[in-house]
C-alpha cells in the first residue's frame, strides 16, 4: 500500500465508482413524478417520492409536476346568442395525472399550455355562443363555467391532464360598445331627469297658481270686509252728524266752519297754496260774529239802545277780514 501508483489507482477507482453511483441514482420529490427515458424511449414512470436507480450515462430522467398548474388565457372576443361581442378573460387550473401519456402527447409543459389554451378558447366560444349577455354576466355564469370546464376536461384527458377548474375573470363589452352603452344610459338618465324637472315645474306652477288665486280671494274678501266696515262707519258718522245737526244747527255750522278754517289755513303739511277770497265771502261768516253772519245782520237791524249817562257807543267792528 506504500506504492504511490497503487494508491493513485485506488483513488481513481473510487472516484469512478462514486461518479457511476451518482449517475445511477436520482430522487423524486413529493411535488413531482419522473419519467425515465433511454434513447428517447420510456423505461419507467416513478410517481412516488423516493430514491431510484437508472442506467448511468444512458437513461435520462424527465421530471413532471404533480401540483396544480395555472394557465392564464389571453382576452378574446366571443359572440353571444343575442349578437353581443364580448371580451372575455379566463384562467384554468389543471394537474398532470398520467405522466407517460403527457410525455407521449405534449412532451413538456409549454406544449401542454398551448394545447389547453386552444381547448379553452374553443369551449368558451361554443358554450357562450348559446347564452345571452345577461346569462353570461349575471344569471348563469357559474353553470357556463362548469360546462366549459367539463368540455375542456374531456379533451384534455387524452393528454394525461385533468382540468380542475375554468373561471371567467372578466366578461365585458368592447370599448366602443361600452362607450355607446354609457352614452345611451347617460341619455336615458338625462331624459328621466328632464321629465322629473318638468313634473316638478308643473307642480310648482300649479301650487303657485293656487297660492296666487288664494291671495286674490283673500284680498278680495279683505277689501269687501274693509269696504263694508268703512261704509258702516261712514253711515254711523253721517247719522251722528245728522243727529248733531238736528239738535243744534247753529253749533253744528260753527263746528264745521272751524274744521274748514283749520284745514284751509293750516301750514303743517308744508303747503304753500294761496287763497284769494273776498272778505264778504260766506266762508268768513264766523269771523264777524261767533253766531255767524246771519245773527250779526239780525243784531244790526235791531234799534240801538239810547245811550245812558254811563254808557258809551260800542266800538265799530270791522266788516270782514281778508285772508291769504
Amino acid at each position: 500500500m506504500r506504492n504511490p501508483a497503487i494508491r493513485m489507482a485506488l483513488l481513481i477507482i473510487l472516484g469512478v465508482a462514486g461518479l457511476i453511483a451518482y449517475a445511477s441514482l436520482f430522487t423524486v420529490h413529493q411535488t413531482q413524478q419522473a419519467v425515465v427515458l433511454r434513447f428517447g424511449a420510456v423505461q419507467e414512470v416513478n410517481t412516488d417520492p423516493g430514491l431510484y436507480m437508472k442506467a448511468p450515462f444512458i437513461d435520462v430522467v424527465l421530471p413532471v409536476e404533480k401540483r396544480l398548474l395555472d394557465l392564464d388565457i389571453p382576452a378574446q372576443t366571443v359572440l353571444s346568442s343575442d349578437r353581443q361581442n364580448l371580451e372575455v378573460d379566463a384562467f384554468a387550473r389543471y394537474r398532470i395525472t398520467n405522466a407517460l401519456r403527457f410525455y407521449q402527447t405534449v412532451n413538456n409543459q409549454a406544449n401542454a399550455n398551448a394545447r389547453l389554451q386552444s381547448f379553452v378558447n374553443a369551449a368558451m366560444r361554443n358554450v357562450l355562443a348559446n347564452a345571452s349577455f345577461p346569462e353570461i354576466i349575471r344569471t348563469s355564469r357559474v353553470e357556463l363555467m362548469e360546462r366549459i370546464a367539463a368540455t375542456v376536461n374531456r379533451q384534455a384527458s387524452d393528454l394525461g391532464i385533468e382540468v380542475v377548474d375554468v373561471r371567467l375573470t372578466r366578461v365585458d363589452l368592447p370599448t366602443a360598445n361600452s362607450e355607446a352603452v354609457f352614452r345611451r344610459m347617460q341619455t336615458e338618465r338625462e331624459r328621466e331627469a328632464a321629465d322629473l324637472r318638468a313634473q316638478g315645474a308643473q307642480r310648482a306652477n300649479a301650487i303657485r297658481a293656487r297660492a296666487d288665486r288664494d291671495v286674490v280671494v283673500l284680498l278680495a274678501e279683505a277689501t269687501r270686509t274693509s269696504e263694508e266696515l268703512r261704509g258702516a262707519g261712514d253711515a254711523d258718522r253721517i247719522r251722528i252728524l245728522a243727529d248733531a245737526y238736528g239738535r243744534d244747527p247753529d253749533f253744528f255750522g260753527f263746528y264745521r266752519s272751524m274744521q274748514a278754517y283749520e284745514l284751509a289755513l293750516s301750514s303743517e303739511n308744508g303747503s304753500r297754496t294761496q287763497l284769494v277770497i273776498s272778505p264778504d265771502s260766506d266762508f268768513f261768516r264766523y269771523f264777524a260774529s261767533p253766531a255767524g253772519r246771519d245773527a250779526a245782520e239780525r243784531d244790526r237791524r235791531l234799534p240801538a239802545p239810547s245811550p245812558g249817562p254811563l254808557t258809551s257807543a260800542p266800538a265799530q267792528q270791522p266788516a270782514g277780514v281778508a285772508a291769504q
